[in-house]
């Protein structure tokens, strides 16, 4: 049986003790069913993991005895920032749960032109709340110590007019002219631009191309936007990073 894993964003330390947090204190519990004296691991989300026992177990709480702390690591070198407008329903969640296994780096959510989902205000926030819990849960199902932020929405036009041109900054286009295998290894960071359903609308390819976006297409077939984004990180993965 494999050692359940929980984040738990508190200082962790050999010999220190720790509570899980609500969330997971109740899928422990009610989910997975643990008992005092079951082993777990835990991380922080800022590096290193620790191998834990469970020593209570309350209505609502859960503490643990840290009994060693191990500094692994298993980040990618090829460090990608995903940018990618937001996509309606599951597709989102999806991609985030994917985009985390294939070990992105931090993660954009941009409202475009052609969004399907609009959303503004209270529920903006919920919605990247989600999302976050999303990429947790993905890093505790990967083995991933260090926890991606997401970030808050923001209008694509205008993330783009604060985007400085570092690193190697691509985007997916279906009628670009280079794909993957016809770019330089960054020696940097990158940043991966994906647009919505129906793709980015023409000034916004032209905006992204003036703040120094590379079009790149991946084979001769259109790609759905869930798609785009995961199969440009594998194929970035294979060439540049540690597949």
């Amino acid at each position: 049986m494999t050692t359940p894993r929980f984040y738990c964003p508190e200082i962790l330390a050999q010999n220190g003790i720790a509570e899980l947090p609500e969330q997971a204190a109740h899928h422990a519990m009610r989910v997975l069913r643990l008992q005092a004296g079951d082993r777990v691991s835990v991380f922080n989300g800022r590096g290193g993991e620790g191998d834990a026992s469970i020593t209570e177990i309350g209505k609502r709480n859960v503490t643990l005895d840290i009994v060693d702390w191990h500094t692994v690591e298993r980040e990618s070198p090829l460090q990608v920032r995903l940018a990618q407008a937001v996509s309606a329903g599951e597709k989102m969640d999806f991609t985030l749960q994917k985009a985390v296994e294939l070990g992105i780096g931090n993660i954009q959510p941009l409202a475009s032109e052609r969004s399907v989902v609009r959303l503004s205000g209270e529920r903006a926030e919920k919605r990247v709340a989600h999302w976050q819990g999303v990429v947790i849960s993905a890093c505790e199902q990967s083995g991933r110590n260090r926890v991606p932020e997401v970030a808050p929405i923001r209008p694509l036009l205008d993330w783009l007019g604060q985007q400085d041109g570092s690193g190697l900054c691509l985007m997916l286009s279906p009628t670009a002219e280079v794909g993957l295998r016809g770019l330089p290894q960054p020696t940097g960071s990158v940043t991966l631009l994906i647009g919505p359903e129906g793709g980015l609308s023409p000034a916004e390819t032209k905006a992204a191309q003036r703040y120094g976006f590379t079009p790149v297409r991946l084979g001769a077939r259109v790609l759905r936007t869930e798609t785009a984004a995961l199969a440009a990180l594998a194929a970035m993965q294979t060439l540049w990073g540690d597949f």
